[in-house]
């Protein structure tokens, strides 16, 4: 199994949200992650990061944040250079998608759950 090095943008120390679970999943299967939210904390022994911080050689990019907050994050995504971005339901955003696809990275509008518990991720 390939690690793919995953920032999970929207994370949360909440067990019932979905970044939670998608934090756990991504460490179970042994996948890097990048944890960035709005409160520090730490999920399965990844520590959340309030800050964005420069990042390099970033496969994937899953989002849990809704169109409006993303905007903040639009260049910050761009610069990371990620292969993919997730937009997990609740996310969806066109007007992204347009950007992410003129800088050559793929869009990707499914459920980040799904497609680890499917191995398709």
């Amino acid at each position: 199994m390939s690690n793919k090095k995953t920032v999970v943008l929207g994370a949360s120390i909440k067990p019932n949200r979905y970044s939670f679970m998608a934090i756990t999943q991504l460490v179970e299967k042994g996948h890097s992650v990048i944890a960035i939210g709005q409160n520090v904390g730490e999920v399965a022994g990844i520590n959340i990061r309030t800050k964005s911080i420069p990042l390099a050689n970033i496969h994937t990019v899953t989002l849990y944040l809704n169109p409006t907050r993303q905007r903040d994050y639009y260049n910050y995504i761009i610069e990371t250079k990620p292969k993919r971005v997730i937009f997990n339901p609740g996310t969806e955003n066109p007007e992204f998608y347009q950007l992410l696809k003129a800088n050559g990275i793929k869009v990707d509008v499914a459920c980040t759950l799904v497609l680890l518990s499917t191995n398709q991720y």
